[in-house]
């Protein structure tokens, strides 16, 4: 696993079509932005097991 450091406005590239922005630390939590194509299906983790 990679592990990264990011600051609030800073973002991370994934290939040349996945950029995920950390919006906001608030507490224990982080809101992140994510732009993909709208061919790349996005889910958190608890969905994505639930579907799976």
């Amino acid at each position: 696993m990679l592990v990264l450091s990011r600051k609030q406005h800073q973002s991370l590239v994934i290939g040349n079509e996945i950029k995920i922005t950390v919006l906001e630390i608030k507490g224990n939590q982080v809101r992140l932005g994510i732009d993909a194509p709208e061919s790349i299906v996005v889910h958190r983790e608890e969905i994505h097991n639930k579907i799976t």
